[in-house]
């Protein structure tokens, strides 16, 4: 009996030897997270269904990261009663202030996603974790509330749409420019309720920083989640942290999938998404030229190692532009160490831009970065919706670290193969 990896790890949740698209399944999650900003209300009806004690607190994490530090009271007295709940409970993978950094980056980064697990998440990213070849999907607090009461919750078996990706790409093309074609050609509806297979030549040879963005932004596309198979890649990762994973994950070679489509990336152009909508997608020489007031490296999407360091090498010893704000936010505390043995933060200090620490904060439009009216900003995060980052009257560009770095240096939109 053929089956896809989707189905397998969903059969496997389900304790049944087969599932089809379109069935309804009880699963048992395997890991379940929630965080500081989707905290409260999680809490709220765990204890409205007379929540006492959670299932396992072993398989709960707990991650701040939204509003770090606390941007205001109410933040503050939300995250002291999270950490009370947590302590209270005996939930040992807390990852406080100071401790961890962005959620979707410590979950993979700590060894809390592995291949095959079905792993549920109170935010609508969680599906990053597919790049180590997990079943990661987001879902409301009602529902991440049930899973802490029971470790099961319902769930539909979404189809199995598999996109090959080919062409060798090459800095400072990076996955954040693969995923944004893809997602132009395919629209954000394009991907309703599937589970999207990334494989192909091209996403064999990236690493996992770069899967962990193309399947971040699976979400922008409708998509249930995005998923990687397990390779020599994902092997060597864990291998490096010393965690042994579970290789009997990987589609059968006769497994159906509902859709099948090729792309060659070969020859494309930085791409970026224009406001206000992610599909929105043009290449760079369309929209080159026009003027930024801020620039932004960081949150879920880009805010890793090999982001920052390619960034870095684009501005060393050049300068940000006169009026041009330039925001770059490592994604854990475990990059901002790394980026600052390499030398990375002395580049970016020195070039005129800010560093600041992990936080979801600008990209959320709630602090540490928000843009005022009629302001420009080209950010590496994964949304650009209207007052996404502030103000209903300010517009977001995505685009490659590679690309918002070379325009803060221009102070316009800027194709960034110009300066390497």
């Amino acid at each position: 009996m053929s089956k896809n990896i989707v189905e397998k790890i969903l059969s496997k949740a389900a304790g049944k030897e087969k599932v089809e698209p379109g069935e309804i399944i009880k699963a048992k999650v395997d890991k379940v997270m929630f965080h500081d900003l989707t905290g409260p209300l999680t809490l709220k009806s765990f204890k409205e269904m007379n929540g006492k004690k959670v299932w396992n607190p072993e398989r709960i994490i707990v991650i701040f990261d939204h509003l770090v530090p606390a941007n205001n009271e109410r933040a503050a007295l939300n995250q002291k009663n999270i950490r009370e709940f947590v302590f209270e409970q005996g939930i040992k993978n807390f990852y406080d202030i100071g401790r961890g950094g962005i959620c979707h980056q410590v979950m993979v980064e700590k060894g809390h996603a592995k291949p095959g697990e079905l792993i549920i998440g109170a935010d609508s990213h969680t599906c990053t974790y597919g790049a180590v070849g997990a079943f990661a999907t987001g879902m409301g607090a009602t529902d991440v509330a049930a899973i802490l009461l029971t470790g099961e919750t319902w769930l539909k078996v979404p189809e199995t749409m598999k996109i090959d990706i080919s062409g060798k790409i090459k800095d400072p093309i990076t996955s954040k420019d693969v995923i944004l074609y893809i997602i132009g050609k395919l629209s954000v509806d394009g991907a309703v309720y599937k589970a999207v297979i990334f494989s192909g030549e091209t996403v064999e040879n990236m690493t996992i920083d770069s899967r962990m963005t193309m399947c971040n932004m699976a979400v922008e596309m409708g998509a249930k989640t995005g998923i990687v198979e397990p390779d020599k890649i994902t092997e060597q990762y864990f291998k490096e942290k010393n965690i042994s994973i579970n290789f009997n994950f990987k589609s059968d070679s006769n497994a159906d999938f509902s859709e099948k489509i090729d792309f060659d990336v070969s020859k494309i152009e930085p791409q970026v998404a224009c406001p206000s909508s992610v599909d929105n997608v043009k290449p760079i020489s369309e929209i080159e030229g026009i003027e930024i007031n801020q620039a932004y490296i960081g949150s879920c999407t880009n805010g890793r190692l090999e982001d920052l360091k390619l960034a870095a090498k684009i501005v060393k010893n050049k300068k940000i532009k006169e009026n041009v704000r330039t925001i770059i936010v490592p994604a854990s505390q475990e990059i901002y160490l790394n980026a600052l043995k390499e030398g990375l933060i002395e580049i970016f200090l020195k070039a005129g831009a800010l560093v600041c620490n992990p936080t979801c904060g600008a990209c959320i439009g709630t602090h540490m970065g928000v843009l005022a009216d009629g302001e420009v900003c080209i950010a590496s995060i994964n949304r650009n919706f209207i007052g996404r980052m502030g103000s209903t009257k300010a517009k977001v560009y995505l685009a490659s670290p590679a690309t918002v770095i070379a325009s803060a240096i221009t102070g316009k939109i800027t194709d960034p193969r110009s300066m390497l």
